[in-house]
């Protein structure tokens, strides 16, 4: 079965510093785009950050320059490295998969638990 296991979260100051993991099981993530989005308590789940297959990235202007996503196709995972966090960076971080990045959100799938990330200041 396709499935991807978000981890890497936990509770930082901010400032700090967070790597999130996406392992994916089930099919090879070399072919397709994976995102990174977040939702927090009442607010719509936003992208993120997405990768394509050919290594071209896109980030949301809150995230860009403190954020970097990045794959490594030989152990089959996704990162979100995370920097100069920030409160407002709080919420539940969820990984998908979709054929690019330009897919539309409903067309992204195998959204796994997702990992909290907790910024405090």
């Amino acid at each position: 079965q396709v499935q991807l296991v978000e981890s890497g979260g936990g509770l930082v100051q901010v400032g700090g510093s967070l790597r999130l993991s996406c392992a994916a099981s089930g099919f090879t993530l070399d072919y397709y785009g994976i995102g990174w989005f977040r939702q927090a308590p009442g607010k719509e789940r936003e992208g993120v950050s997405c990768i394509n297959s050919d290594g071209s990235t896109h980030y949301v202007p809150s995230v860009k320059d403190r954020f970097t996503i990045s794959r490594d196709n030989a152990k089959n995972t996704v990162y979100l490295q995370m920097s100069s966090l920030k409160p407002e960076d709080t919420a539940v971080y969820y990984c998908a998969q979709s054929s690019r990045c330009d897919s539309a959100y409903d067309d992204f799938s195998s959204w796994g638990q997702g990992t909290q990330v907790t910024v405090s200041s």
